[in-house]
């Protein structure tokens, strides 16, 4: 399959530059299995997304609220080119990592309710979402506040001799952070397995990128920090599974980190709160033409991997999971009182609480260990030399 993605010339020079010598991508080609699940995936987000717009406005959810209408392909893509045990950990606009990543549609809904059959008890709404089982690490409201907390992933994967490598999504706002310029620099400096991915949708709130950065083109600044950088067409799903298939692999052999920025954009406004007058309808009507799931729809078809009735069956099957998502959210009672208290510190000898067990009665046999039972430290940080004499 040739490669979709977007490269650029300062990415080969820099691998040439700094020991990474340039070479041709990992190529990368889907089974049928696995378009018709991106295709699945993609679509239960939209229609996730559409319904959770809905029910904010009938204000069964409250607070901040920010959909991910548009930007499906950025998720369902890297997802599907991780393995199910990598680490992924996002910024606030989540609910469509989560549920490409596995989360129970109904548990996440419930949890943007604010009720107890959430994933945190509805104490995270909308931007607070983690699923451990599926080992994602959950959404973060500060800006940037997720990328040192990747940064330590991947510094525990190299720590504890692990070949996980950590996917750490953020917007391109985020990238002006110093958070990003820490980051960025210590994951490169001890090679960390860890890919940055900036989801770039051309607006930080109500800001267009290039009217407060600099290099606006964030993948070019990972030849600040000696890394390979690379932009992707975020609003193609192949192209990024393609693409980050080749930088996971980069990573998981410890090559060091990788920035990537996803060209995207989101059809809707920064949050439920946003009008978006900042943006002319002609854009946004022309961007809408490159809708990633009608894109995957059109290619499936074309490439007689899937007929048109095949696909209305997926979307038939997935606005009735949708619909009980809701119901299943709607149903469920409101946290008790005294759960305001609970869930603040661990006690000693404390187990986990597994949320599907706990919400669902489903037995949970996938759950992160930390630390592993075979841990075996082999990376030593900086090599220590012996002191001098003073005098």
């Amino acid at each position: 399959m040739a490669r979709r993605g977007i490269r650029n010339p300062f990415e080969v020079h820099l691998r040439e530059r700094y020991g990474a010598p340039a070479m041709p991508p990992t190529q990368a080609t889907p089974t049928k299995d696995q378009l018709l699940t991106m295709y699945r995936k993609m679509y239960l987000v939209r229609r996730f997304e559409e319904r959770a717009g809905q029910q904010y406005g009938l204000r069964k959810i409250a607070g901040f609220c920010h959909l991910y209408i548009g930007q499906e392909a950025v998720a369902v893509g890297a997802v599907e080119a991780a393995r199910p045990d990598d680490y992924m950990i996002a910024a606030y606009r989540e609910h469509g990592h989560a549920l490409a990543r596995g989360a129970d549609a109904g548990m996440v809904m419930a949890e943007l309710f604010g009720r107890d059959a959430g994933y945190c008890k509805g104490k995270g709404g909308s931007m607070h979402i983690i699923d451990l089982e599926h080992y994602f690490y959950g959404g973060y409201g500060i800006v940037g506040g997720q990328i040192p907390l990747a940064t330590g992933m991947g510094w525990k994967s190299k720590y504890c001799n692990e070949d996980r490598v950590t996917l750490c999504f953020f917007g391109e706002a985020a990238a002006n952070q110093g958070s990003f310029h820490e980051s960025l620099n210590m994951a490169s400096k001890w090679k960390l397995p860890v890919i940055y991915i900036c989801e770039n949708n051309r607006y930080g709130m109500g800001t267009a990128i290039d009217r407060v950065a600099a290099v606006p083109e964030i993948a070019r600044r990972a030849s600040a920090y000696a890394m390979r950088g690379e932009q992707m067409d975020g609003m193609d799903v192949l192209a990024v599974y393609e693409a980050m298939t080749d930088a996971i692999d980069y990573a998981r052999k410890g090559k060091g980190p990788v920035l990537m920025e996803a060209l995207t954009y989101r059809f809707r406004g920064h949050s439920m709160a946003d009008p978006a007058t900042y943006r002319q309808r002609a854009e946004v009507e022309e961007e809408m033409k490159r809708d990633p799931i009608l894109k995957l729809r059109e290619y499936l078809v074309k490439k007689k991997i899937a007929k048109e009735e095949d696909l209305t069956a997926i979307d038939e099957e997935v606005k009735k999971e949708v619909d009980e998502a809701v119901a299943f959210a709607d149903a469920s009672p409101e946290p008790a009182l005294e759960e305001i208290w609970r869930d603040i510190l661990v006690e000693e000898g404390e187990e986990d609480v597994k949320p599907r067990e706990r919400v669902l009665g489903k037995k949970v046999e996938s759950w992160p260990e930390t630390p592993p039972p075979d841990l075996k430290v082999t990376w030593e940080v900086e090599p220590r030399q012996p002191a001098k004499k003073a005098g």
